[in-house]
C-alpha cells in the first residue's frame, strides 16, 4: 500500500482529493492558506485535519526512508531475500522495521557471539532439530566441542553456549517480538513503588498498579515525572506464563525430544534476559509517546480556546501586577492599547501603605476614566484583590475588576521583545502592561509569549520540546489567521504568525510601515523589501486594512477573488461602496441558484459561500460572538463559600480528569470529570472549553488546603 492510499483510508479522504491536497502542501502552501482558500481542492478540510495529515505524511515518509535504509544495509550483507523484503514492505511502524533489522544489525560482543566464535553454532542447530532421539546422545555430541583453547572446558560449557545462541536467535525474531509486545500491552501491568525521600505529591503512586492498556495519559506522565525525580520506581510486568506459553508454542515442536530441556531453558533465558527488558523499554516509550501526544492535543485545544477568547474592546484598563516587598506595579492602558502612565503602590505586607495606595489608584482611575482593573493572579493577588474591591466600592462601583492569569507575563517582560517595546520600563512595569493588554486583546498579547509558558496544559514541560513547539506554533498560527490582523497596527510578533510571513518579513513590514506611513492597500505590501509574490499569496487574505482605499482589503476575501466579488455585486446591481456597511445577498443568491451563480462567476461554491459571509460583515471579528469576560465588583474568599451555592465562573483550564473554573475566589475550583454532565463523557473537552462561562454549584471546600470542589450536575 502506498503512502497516499494509506492516508486516504486512515483519514477517510478520497484518494484524488488527498493527492491534490498533498500536492498543494508539497508546493509550499501553508496550512491556513490551503484550509481557507483552496476548499474546492481539499473538499473543505479544516486546519486541524490538514495538520493531522501533515503529521502522518511526515511520519509515513520517514518510515519509507527507514525501510529503504534497512533494505540497503541488509542487501550490503548479501542477505536481502524475498521474505525479508516482503516483511519490510509490510511493516507499519519504525519499531517493526527495526525488529526485522535486528538479526542483521552489527552487534557488540554478546554471550551468543562469543559462543559462535567458539564454533558452537552447529550444536545449537542440532538442538533446534528437536529429534525424537539423538545418536550419539546430546551430551556426547556436546563433548566433541570441548576445546581448552576456546574456553570450552566441558560438555556443559558447550551446551550453555548453544543455549545462548538459541536464546539470541529467539530474541531476534521480529514476529515473536511483535506478538510479545502485543501480549504485554494487552495483559501487562504498570506498577510503582515509593523510593526514599519521595515527595508527598506522589503519595497515590507509593504502592500503585494498573493495566497498561487502560492507564490514562495524565497518570503515565505523572508516573514518569515521579520516576525522573527519584520519587518512584516503575516497572511493566506481565504474567510470565502468558509469554512463555506463546514462545513454547512457536519454538518447541517436539516436547518429547531429548533437546526439550535445553530448548526450554534457552527460551526462558531469552525472554527473561533479552526480550522482557527490551519490550518493557519499548512499551514505556510507546506509553509516553501516546500520553505526550494526548497532552499536546489537549494543550493545543486549550491554547486555541484561550487565544480566541473574546477581547474587551473599547475599555481603558489599569494593569495591576501584585507584589509584596517590591510593591504592586500599575500601568494604565488606553482603549487603543497605548500606555499612558505607570506607578508603584505598596498596599500589601510588609509596607501596607493603604491610604497612599488608594490615593494613587483613585487618581489614575479618575484621570484616565479607567473602566476595568486587571489584577494578575500571582503572588499577593488575594490581598491586592481585597484592596481593589474595597476601593472600587468606595468610588461607587462604576469601575469593575477582573483577575487575569499572568502565566507567561514575566517571560514576556524579560524577553527581547518586551525590552524592544518598552525600553524605559523595568520588568515588572512591562508585566503590568501585559496583564492589561491580555484582557483587551488576548490574542495580540499572548502571541508574544512562548506558548509553553501560558499555562493551559498539563505536564507540558515533560514533552519533547521540538514536537511541542511544532504543535503549539501551529495552534497559534491557526488562531491568528482565523481572526486576521490589522497590518497597520499589528506588532511584528503577531504578524509573524500570519501564513507566509516569518519573523524577518514581519519586522520588514513594521519597518516599512514606520518609514512610509500606513498601508493604504494590500498590494502595497508587495513593496516591502524581500516580500515576494508567494508570500503575498499566502498572507494577503489574512491581513486587514480597515480604513484603506479598497473595501475588500478589510475582509477575508482574497485578492485573487476580488474580480469574482465585483462580478457578484454587479450581477445583483450593487457596487463595492454598498459593501462598506455590510451587504446580505443570501436571498438573491437563493433565487438565482448557488450552483448556477458559482458557474457564471467562474468560482467554486465554497469560495462563493465565503465571499457572501465576508461582505455581510466586513471587518468582523469572529471572537465577538463569544461570551465576554466576567467583571466583578466584590471580593469573595473560600471562607465565604457554602456547599450548594450557585456561582458563575470562567473555565481556566481543561485537563484529562476535569476542569478548573475561576468563580471569583483566589483559588480556582475543580469540576471533576464525573461532575461535568449528567451523562457519561470520555473527556471533559466534550463539554467544556477554556473561556467558557459556566454555572456551577459548590460541592465541597477544604479551607486548609485551599481546594474547592464544584459540580455542574443537576441536584
Amino acid at each position: 500500500m502506498d503512502i497516499l492510499e494509506r492516508l486516504s483510508n486512515e483519514l477517510n479522504i478520497s484518494h484524488d482529493r488527498l493527492t491534490a491536497t498533498v500536492a498543494l502542501l508539497d508546493e509550499g502552501n501553508t496550512v491556513p492558506f490551503v484550509a481557507r482558500y483552496r476548499k474546492e481542492v481539499t473538499g473543505g478540510l479544516d486546519d486541524t485535519v490538514l495538520r493531522t495529515l501533515c503529521d502522518r505524511l511526515t511520519y509515513l515518509r520517514s518510515l519509507e526512508k527507514r525501510k529503504d535504509e534497512v533494505r540497503a544495509l541488509i542487501d550490503a550483507q548479501g542477505k536481502l531475500d524475498d521474505a525479508v523484503n516482503a516483511a519490510i514492505a509490510a511493516a507499519e511502524t519504525v519499531t517493526e522495521v527495526d525488529d526485522i533489522y535486528r538479526p542483521f544489525r552489527p552487534k557488540r560482543r554478546t554471550r551468543a557471539s562469543v559462543a559462535r566464535e567458539r564454533g558452537l553454532t552447529p550444536l545449537a542447530d542440532l538442538l533446534m532439530k528437536q529429534e525424537k532421539s539423538y545418536a550419539p546422545p546430546i551430551e556426547e555430541a556436546a563433548a566433541a566441542y570441548i576445546n581448552e583453547e576456546k574456553s570450552v572446558a566441558t560438555a556443559e560449557d558447550a551446551l550453555a553456549g548453544a543455549r545462548d545462541i538459541i536464546a539470541e536467535t529467539v530474541s531476534d525474531n521480529a514476529e515473536y517480538r511483535r506478538e510479545i509486545r502485543s501480549l504485554t500491552e494487552r495483559h501487562g501491568m504498570i506498577s510503582t513503588k515509593k523510593l526514599e525521600d519521595a515527595a508527598a505529591v506522589y503519595e497515590q503512586y507509593f504502592e500503585h498498579s494498573e493495566s497498561v492498556a487502560k492507564i490514562p495519559s495524565h497518570r503515565v506522565l505523572a508516573i514518569n515525572r515521579g520516576e525522573k525525580e527519584n520519587a518512584l520506581s516503575v516497572s511493566v510486568t506481565v504474567e510470565r506464563d502468558i509469554i512463555l506459553n506463546y514462545l513454547f508454542s512457536e519454538v518447541i515442536t517436539n516436547p518429547k525430544s531429548p533437546a526439550f530441556t535445553h530448548l526450554s531453558a534457552a527460551v526462558c533465558d531469552s525472554y527473561d534476559r533479552l526480550i522482557a527488558p527490551s519490550v518493557e523499554r519499548e512499551i514505556r516509550n510507546d506509553m509516553t509517546d501516546r500520553a505526550s501526544e494526548s497532552a499536546i492535543a489537549l494543550f493545543s485545544m486549550n491554547l486555541k480556546n484561550l487565544l480566541l477568547q473574546s477581547p474587551l474592546k473599547g475599555k481603558t484598563v489599569l494593569g495591576f501586577d501584585p507584589g509584596y516587598r517590591t510593591g504592586c506595579k500599575l500601568a494604565v492602558v488606553t482603549k487603543t492599547g497605548a500606555v499612558v502612565e505607570t506607578a508603584v503602590i505598596y498596599p500589601t505586607k510588609p509596607h501596607e501603605r493603604i491610604a497612599e495606595s488608594k490615593k494613587t489608584v483613585t487618581r489614575l482611575i479618575q484621570k484616565y476614566g479607567v473602566d476595568v482593573v486587571a489584577i494578575g493572579n500571582g503572588t499577593a493577588s488575594g490581598e491586592s484583590e481585597k484592596f481593589i474591591a474595597e476601593l472600587l466600592g468606595e468610588l461607587g462601583g462604576k469601575t469593575k475588576y477582573i483577575i487575569v492569569s499572568e502565566a507567561g507575563a514575566s517571560v514576556y517582560s524579560a524577553s527581547e521583545l518586551g525590552a524592544e517595546e518598552f525600553p524605559d520600563f523595568d520588568v515588572t512595569e512591562r508585566s503590568a502592561v501585559s496583564i492589561a493588554r491580555r484582557l483587551q486583546d488576548p490574542l495580540a498579547e499572548l502571541v508574544k509569549i512562548d506558548p509553553k509558558s501560558i499555562g493551559v496544559g498539563q505536564y507540558q514541560h515533560d514533552m519533547k520540546p521540538a514536537r511541542l513547539d511544532e504543535a503549539l506554533t501551529g495552534v497559534v498560527e491557526d488562531a491568528v489567521n482565523s481572526v486576521g490582523v490589522d497590518v497597520n497596527t499589528a506588532s511584528y510578533s503577531l504578524l509573524s504568525y500570519i501564513a507566509g510571513i516569518n519573523a524577518a518579513s514581519a519586522k520588514n513590514i513594521v519597518k516599512y510601515r514606520e518609514a512610509n506611513g500606513e498601508f493604504r492597500t494590500r498590494k502595497e505590501i508587495l513593496k516591502v523589501p524581500r516580500f515576494g509574490a508567494k508570500a503575498f499569496q499566502q498572507a494577503a487574505g489574512f491581513l486587514r486594512i480597515p480604513d484603506g482605499d479598497e473595501i475588500l482589503d478589510n475582509t477575508g476575501v482574497h485578492p485573487e477573488s476580488y474580480a469574482v466579488t465585483k462580478k457578484l455585486l454587479e450581477t445583483f446591481g450593487y457596487t463595492l461602496t454598498d459593501v462598506r456597511g455590510g451587504l446580505n445577498l443570501r436571498d438573491n443568491v437563493k433565487k438565482y441558484g448557488m450552483k448556477k451563480l458559482a458557474e457564471s462567476l467562474g468560482c467554486g461554491e465554497p469560495t462563493l459561500e465565503d465571499i457572501l459571509a465576508e461582505i455581510e460583515k466586513p471587518g468582523r471579528d469572529i471572537r465577538d460572538n463569544l461570551p465576554p469576560p466576567i467583571l466583578r465588583d466584590k471580593v469573595l474568599s473560600i471562607e465565604d463559600l457554602e456547599p450548594g451555592m450557585i456561582m458563575t465562573g470562567t473555565v481556566r483550564n481543561v485537563i484529562d480528569f476535569g476542569a478548573f473554573v475561576d468563580i471569583g475566589v483566589h483559588q480556582d475550583g475543580l469540576v471533576h470529570i464525573s461532575e461535568i454532565a449528567d451523562r457519561y463523557i470520555k473527556h471533559p473537552s466534550e463539554v467544556l472549553a477554556v473561556g467558557d462561562v459556566v454555572t456551577v454549584r459548590i460541592k465541597s471546600m477544604d479551607v486548609k488546603k485551599g481546594r474547592i470542589g464544584l459540580t455542574m450536575r443537576k441536584e
